[in-house]
């Protein structure tokens, strides 16, 4: 639905709306309360021209959710996600998605410009790296409200395939009062961790009497521990028709062999794990906003944003090794195992000895992991005659994603023997060592340490542009939009260092001394049965030994694999005209634009390639640079109906596009040359020629404003993605030098990688809230994608069936909230070459508010108190991927202003 929202600007000004003849005022009320800021958001929703819903603020920290992304989550067609890859999802909602698609394809701005984000965890740094913003960074205390653009327009910058989310912050001369103070104090309690830790958020706002000069700062800091239990099971392998397991000979010694033709091409779990994440957040950062208006036709304000979240984490991962057993030694299961859906969901392996491992076991501690995100902007606003009002917009926006330090230590786990029982995605699975004993290190050799180092992910934008309005009076044409921006992007990862150990780690007598067990509730909420009471060392005791036993030279060690560069010149412009006449509005526009885009791969060589880099132990390599330029042509076009007083419908069709994710353009390209006699080569990894994500869409919508704070509506969408990003095979020729070919040659390879496809996307959306005897109300929305990539595929990001249930109470003292949330499952992408897909998720969230003066009010939030399970799975539910569980939060806040 439009919002449950909070919030509101302090002042008692006005909501105002984008109408055909600009920005309108309304009449002047006082926004308060839940209830009035349901009326501010479907006031602002109802004079829109497009189709935008509208989620506006309350009071500093009374959205309904502590998270923006979770608020959003309440408006049809928007989807969250606790996850920006396939690290699996956490207990705090980080991404947002629009309309069946993956968050790549929303564009988020603040105050109408973007914003650079880093991401903290170190897979989504350098591995599988998308476009979208990390609302961890973004406090909900920020808002004063959010526009969900569902519909384009010409003067919108582009990048918003599937629509755009605009969180608008407080501005100093929006106050009411010359003088306001607001400040916040709390604990968060994590159920999991069993860990309260303190929140603070404060704000101070000043404006002259005259209203033409003010200054207003918020600063927060958040702190909270999480935990995270689970079971993951890391990608699915095939046992090869010609394997020894399934003809039956040249099987490793002791092993038992086949013949067994009914396993082949049956796929095997490669790893099994029991998995234990702990992390502490700390979340700090402020906004400056500094207004002057020195005359009525001059307003300029300037804002300044910072926010850093420390995210260090110790990731435990004991596991079940089929990949070593049957992949790696072709041991055969014992008698008795079942195959189910292509899938060897149950099996027992006797101990064959001879020191073959079983398991193996990772402890990763990243103690000053971190994300960042700034912004710097001077917004400038004349109004040169009573037609002509000209703006411009200029910044500087960086974001950060830091892994300084993984120390990490694999042990490997022989000579146990394995049995494990799949049991879908609703129960971990049963799994064993039989002659282990996971409570204790003794017995388990070191196998490898290894970790990227000095990884620093930089994202930085920079913009200006200027934007024009000019009213007229020409039939129904009222307002002609017009203007131009540039802006200059760049990505990049580089100098990683990759560490390896040295050879004095192997010498039990370094290892490090005493150990500690996992918790004793470890996992208790995921069923199955499989090893829980499993010993590690402390991040102390890992970071000590990683210092004086590993290489970590930034020469030697060099890990080019995760490193890349991109930089994109985007220039547009656009004209947009808005009409209106008797019960109807609208605009048409166009908007040009032109990407040029250099990307830099790091592609594997010969190390007699001309300019190689030979000095890595991970072998030599040559960036390679590409180069292209792409122009769009967008057009859109918005049409509003007033089909009565309460009635309105609204039509919508426009073209749209993004640039691809980073990772999909400027990953390392892996070769392997052909054999003597064969005319091509293979190959894995980017695809710098990668074109735009382009989509037609169309919109309709019909809303019923029934009685006040009331809405009923119903719509329909379709996105024709006409360039999409799928995978397939593309073939490219590289210059490939050998001893053959010391002089090189020009040889066609065929690349598995990222490709333009097609797909399409087609939905519908209804949304009803309405009061209850006065001071309840509820409110509910569903949304229905069906999304497919040409061929039939899944899109990613497309969950069928979404929806919210929410309701509350309200009255002069006391308020109550509660809500719902439920999102089918949906395809997430490829992980370690198989399919990776989460299933249904809900959620249910409350808050309790009492205001105990004017001036002074507590509330207690409550979130996941379902104590949902966060489950995935590969190519069908009797693949299970993994299970999680984070655990419950609860929020107590004391607020106070003046």
């Amino acid at each position: 639905m439009p919002g449950l929202a909070q919030q509101a600007p302090a002042p008692a000004a006005a909501a105002s709306a984008p109408t055909s003849k600009g920005p309108t005022q309304l009449e002047a009320v006082t926004i308060t309360g839940i209830r009035g800021a349901l009326e501010q958001s479907l006031n602002v929703k109802r004079n829109a021209d497009s189709h935008i819903d509208v989620i506006s603020a309350e009071d500093i920290g009374k959205m309904p959710d502590k998270n923006v992304a979770d608020s959003l989550a309440r408006v049809p067609g928007v989807t969250i996600s606790s996850a920006s890859a396939n690290e699996g999802g956490f207990d705090e909602n980080d991404r947002v998605s629009m309309r069946g698609t993956n968050p790549s394809l929303t564009q988020t701005l603040i105050n109408g410009h973007v914003v650079s984000s880093g991401d903290w965890f170190v897979l989504n740094q350098t591995g599988l790296v998308g476009r979208s913003v990390s609302y961890s960074l973004l406090p909900s205390e920020l808002v004063s409200r959010v526009e969900v653009h569902k519909s384009s327009q010409a003067y919108l910058p582009e990048g918003g395939v599937a629509g755009y989310v605009d969180i608008i912050t407080r501005k100093p001369l929006d106050f009411r009062k010359s003088l306001t103070l607001e400040a916040s104090l709390g604990v968060v309690h994590a159920t999991l961790p069993k860990k309260t830790d303190p929140q603070l958020n404060a704000l101070g706002a000043w404006k002259n009497e005259a209203n033409t000069a003010g200054v207003m700062l918020q600063v927060f800091s958040e702190k909270r521990h999480l935990r995270r239990d689970g079971q993951e099971i890391l990608g699915y392998n095939r046992i090869a028709p010609d394997s020894p397991i399934v003809v039956g000979t040249g099987g490793a010694p002791g092993t038992v062999t086949g013949p067994h033709p009914d396993l082949a091409n049956v796929w095997y779990p490669t790893l099994i794990g029991s998995a234990l994440f702990e992390q502490e957040r700390k979340r700090e950062g402020g906004l400056l906003d500094i207004q002057i208006k020195p005359t009525d036709r001059l307003t300029l304000d300037l804002s300044l944003f910072s926010s850093k979240m420390e995210a260090g984490n110790y990731n435990r991962n004991f596991m079940l090794w089929p990949g070593s057993f049957i992949g790696g030694a072709n041991q055969a299961p014992d008698p008795g195992y079942v195959v189910r859906n292509e899938t060897l969901v149950s099996a027992s392996f006797a101990n064959a000895g001879g020191g073959r491992n079983y398991g193996v076991y990772d402890q990763i501690s990243r103690p000053d992991e971190s994300s960042d995100s700034n912004f710097i902007n001077f917004d400038g606003k004349l109004r040169v005659s009573d037609a002509l009002t000209v703006s411009t917009k200029i910044g500087t926006s960086k974001g950060n994603g830091n892994t300084p330090t993984q120390d990490v230590a694999e042990w490997n786990v022989p000579d146990t023997g394995a049995s494990y029982v799949l049991n879908g995605i609703n129960s971990a699975a049963n799994w064993s060592l039989p002659a282990g004993n996971p409570a204790s290190p003794a017995g388990m050799p070191l196998g490898w340490i290894f970790g990227d180092q000095n990884i620093k992910v930089k994202d930085k934008d920079s913009w200006a542009q200027i934007d024009a309005d000019y009213a007229l009076d020409a039939g129904p044409l009222t307002l002609l939009k017009f203007g131009a921006r540039m802006q200059d992007h760049t990505r990049k990862s580089e100098n990683v260092i990759g560490q390896g150990p040295l050879a004095a780690a192997f010498d039990p007598a370094n290892w490090p001394q005493g150990f500690l067990n996992y918790p004793g509730n470890f996992g208790s909420g995921l069923g199955g049965a499989f090893p829980r009471n499993v010993w590690y060392y402390t991040p102390e005791q890992l970071a000590a030994f990683n210092a004086n036993f590993t290489n970590r030279d930034p020469v030697s060690r060099r890990n080019w694999n995760s490193e890349y560069a991109l930089d994109e010149k985007n220039s547009a412009a656009y004209v947009q005209g808005n009409l209106e006449g008797k019960g109807w509005s609208g605009n048409v526009g166009l908007r040009l634009v032109k990407t040029r885009e250099r990307v830099t791969n790091n592609v594997a060589v010969d190390a007699t390639t001309p300019g190689a880099i030979t000095t890595s132990a991970f072998g030599p390599f040559l960036p390679v640079t590409t180069e292209h330029t792409y122009n769009d042509v967008l057009p859109s076009a918005n049409l509003k109906l007033e089909l009565r007083k309460d009635l309105v419908a609204r039509f919508a069709v426009s073209k749209t596009m993004t640039r691809p994710d980073y990772s999909a353009l400027a990953a390392p390209i892996s070769l392997t040359p052909p054999p003597v006699g064969v005319a091509e080569g293979t190959g894995t990894g980017g695809n710098p020629d990668l074109k735009p994500v382009r989509s037609t869409n169309f919109d309709a919508n019909v809303e019923w404003y029934f009685a006040p704070r009331a809405l009923v509506s119903a719509g329909v969408f379709y996105m024709n993605l006409t360039s999409y990003i799928g995978f397939g095979q593309v073939t490219r020729n590289f210059m490939t030098f050998s001893q053959q070919n010391p002089q090189g040659v020009s040889i066609p390879y065929v690349l598995t990688v990222p490709v333009n496809s097609k797909g399409k996307v087609k939905g519908i959306e209804l949304a009803a809230e309405t009061p209850v005897l006065g001071n309840f109300g509820v409110g509910a929305n569903y949304t229905y994608a069906d999304g497919e990539e040409s061929g039939g595929g899944p899109l990613v990001g497309t969950s069928k069936h979404t929806y919210n249930l929410s309701a509350y109470y309200e009255d002069d003292r006391f308020n109550a909230r509660i809500a719902y949330n439920f999102r089918s499952k949906f395809y997430s992408g490829l992980d370690r070459n198989t399919a990776f897909s989460q299933d249904d998720i809900d959620s249910v969230s409350a808050s309790l508010g009492y205001k105990i003066t004017d001036n002074f009010s507590v509330t207690f939030d409550a979130h996941n108190l379902n104590n949902p399970k966060l489950k995935y799975f590969a190519l069908n539910e009797d693949q299970p991927r993994s299970i999680y569980q984070n655990g419950r939060q609860y929020y107590l806040t004391a607020r106070v202003k003046f």
